[in-house]
């Protein structure tokens, strides 16, 4: 009997053991059941957060974005100012058209013409102006070119254009003495690259291409392609038919120092040629010129000293040739004056 009631305690014992186990197993499922319920929703609600704050971030950039086109809008009344040049938007406003007129001497809107490539005829056509913050001394204190080049020394005359920049540099034994802008052939007909020597001048040329263009102070760089170096407008961007627009002033300058050829008395052969001109460089057409850009970096437009020399390079074999041989005609002629101005009304063949 005693056995009977020790097994039956044993058993009962045993199912409360189990029934508690399940009981404590069911608990564990509903607690991690729920766990997991609230890990979810925290995880919606941190997502939730996330997304509104987002949201929030576009809202700022959208609207940040949008002060920033109202500025800039604003602006195209305003002068801009950078480190060493300022945007003036004189055409779109009549105020700034005036201010402009009245604030800045004749000398200095003659440098500001020349630094954005024109002539002071073009100033009031021009949508925006690049205007130096401070004038210098002289303007070959703006010059992009180098001072120096050590590879020209030794040559009396060249002179450099160059069309990413539209300007041209005068050096004498290779120093710097002058500076310009000029405006070269348009896209459909560029001024050719490379070197050559001008020829003859004439005060006054009559285009061909059309004979109401009359082209003070011409000095022609390439006889058969009928390309030279002349008083005309510059609107600001490469507009000629080939030829090498300049300033009057420039114009002048140059007719005067550069040296012209000496051709055979039967004019069938040239005995001797002029002073060495180097184009070199691409323009890019369909936007501003890169002197535009002077605002954000007042360097754009400097051309180093060895990138120039190396330009120059290929070109100084003729170039000493060249020199050689107008040293030794010279000699056998001395007293003549080779270059002789007649001031002969003479016909060129393009603009």
């Amino acid at each position: 009997m005693k056995k009977i009631i020790v097994l039956l305690v044993t058993v009962l014992f045993l199912a409360g053991c189990k029934k508690e186990i399940e009981q404590q197993d069911s608990e564990i499922d509903s607690t991690t059941i729920q766990q997991n319920i609230e890990t979810k929703v925290d995880s919606i609600a941190i997502k939730r957060n996330d997304s509104i704050q987002l949201a929030k971030k576009d809202s700022v950039a959208a609207v940040k974005k949008a002060e920033i086109e109202k500025s800039k809008k604003s602006k195209k009344y305003a002068v801009y100012k950078g480190d060493a040049f300022s945007y003036w938007p004189i055409k779109a406003s009549d105020s700034l058209r005036k201010l402009f007129y009245n604030t800045f001497t004749k000398e200095q809107q003659y440098t500001i013409a020349a630094l954005n490539r024109i002539d002071t005829d073009h100033i009031k056509t021009r949508d925006t102006l690049i205007v130096p913050n401070e004038f210098k001394a002289t303007f070959m204190d703006y010059t992009p070119f180098p001072r120096k080049l050590d590879n020209l020394v030794e040559v009396p005359k060249t002179v450099i254009f160059s069309y990413p920049i539209q300007a041209y540099g005068v050096y004498e034994k290779g120093n710097l003495v002058k500076w310009g802008p000029t405006n070269m052939g348009k896209k459909s007909a560029q001024t050719p690259r490379g070197l050559f020597f001008t020829n003859w001048k004439g005060r006054k040329v009559t285009s061909t291409v059309d004979d109401e263009w009359i082209l003070n102070w011409n000095f022609n760089i390439h006889n058969t392609g009928g390309v030279g170096w002349h008083q005309y407008a510059l609107p600001g961007y490469p507009a000629s038919h080939s030829c090498l627009r300049l300033l009057d002033a420039d114009a002048q300058w140059l007719y005067n120092w550069a040296d012209q050829w000496v051709i055979s008395n039967d004019k069938k052969s040239v005995k001797v040629k002029g002073t060495p001109v180097i184009v070199f460089g691409d323009y890019k057409f369909g936007v501003k010129g890169v002197w535009y850009q002077l605002v954000e970096d007042p360097t754009v437009t400097t051309i180093s000293k060895s990138s120039l020399e190396a330009i120059v390079e290929p070109y100084l074999a003729e170039i000493f040739n060249q020199q050689n041989i107008r040293e030794e005609y010279n000699k056998t002629k001395a007293g003549a004056n080779p270059n002789e101005d007649t001031l002969k009304t003479v016909k060129d063949t393009i603009n």
